[in-house]
C-alpha cells in the first residue's frame, strides 16, 4: 500500500465523540512509551503526524487519522505506567476499551510490545481480555533495533510459550523498527488486504 494522504480528523474524549463512518478503522494502542506514536509516523511516512514525547503518557485522547481518504488510523491512549494521576490511568483504559468494545468499523487493534521486554502482565492481560471480548487484534513488536536479531527472536519466542498456556493458536505477530523502517511494509499490507476484503 502507498500511503498518498494522512489527514488529522480530529481528538476525542470518549468513542461516542467519534463520528459516524463507513471506513473501515485500525487502532493502535500500547503501553505507555512503547514507541507508538514514532511507529504511526514511520508508516504514514510523516514526521509529526503522531506526537511523540520522551515522558509517558503524551496521547491522552482519542487521535483519528484519515489516510488515502480511505480507512481511518486511531491513535489511542497508552496503558499501564503513565506520569499522570492513578484515577486518570482508568479513565485511559476505561477509553480504550470502550472503544474496542463499541466501535462497530474497528477492524484491527494493533497491540504494540517493546521487543526489549519480557512477557510483561499488562499486556497479557490486555490481549486475554481483547480475545475474550472477540475484538481483532495483532501483535507488533517495536524497537527491534535495540537488540541483535537473536535477542529478539527469543523474546518473541517467550511471548508465544507465555500466551499459547491460554491461546490455541496467536494473532498475527510483526516486528517493527522505527529506525531502519523494519515491518512497515508487511503491516500495510496487512491492513490493505482486510480493507479489500470488507465491506461497512
Amino acid at each position: 500500500m502507498e500511503i498518498k494522504s494522512a489527514e488529522f480528523i480530529s481528538s476525542y474524549v470518549t468513542y461516542k465523540d467519534c463520528p459516524e463512518s463507513k471506513s473501515p478503522e485500525y487502532a493502535f494502542v500500547g503501553r505507555s512509551n512503547v514507541g507508538k506514536s514514532s511507529l504511526i509516523n514511520m508508516l504514514m511516512e510523516r514526521k509529526k503526524l503522531a506526537k511523540t514525547s520522551q515522558s509517558p503518557g503524551k496521547t491522552q485522547l482519542i487521535n483519528q487519522f484519515l489516510i488515502n481518504g480511505s480507512w481511518v488510523l486511531t491513535d489511542l491512549p497508552g496503558y499501564g505506567y503513565a506520569k499522570v494521576a492513578k484515577s486518570q490511568r482508568k479513565d485511559f483504559n476505561k477509553l480504550i476499551n470502550e472503544y474496542a468494545l463499541y466501535r462497530e468499523n474497528l477492524m484491527c487493534m494493533f497491540v504494540l510490545l517493546d521487543s526489549r521486554h519480557d512477557p510483561l502482565k499488562n499486556d497479557l492481560g490486555f490481549m486475554k481480555w481483547l480475545g475474550e471480548n472477540q475484538v481483532p487484534f495483532a501483535m507488533i513488536f517495536t524497537k527491534s533495533d535495540k537488540l541483535s536479531d537473536s535477542a529478539v527472536t527469543k523474546n518473541i519466542s517467550n511471548y508465544r510459550k507465555e500466551m499459547l498456556k491460554e491461546w490455541e493458536e496467536l494473532p498475527e505477530i510483526f516486528i517493527t523498527s522505527t529506525e531502519n523502517r523494519n515491518g512497515r511494509t508487511e503491516l500495510l499490507d496487512f491492513i490493505d488486504k482486510i480493507n479489500n476484503s470488507v465491506k461497512l
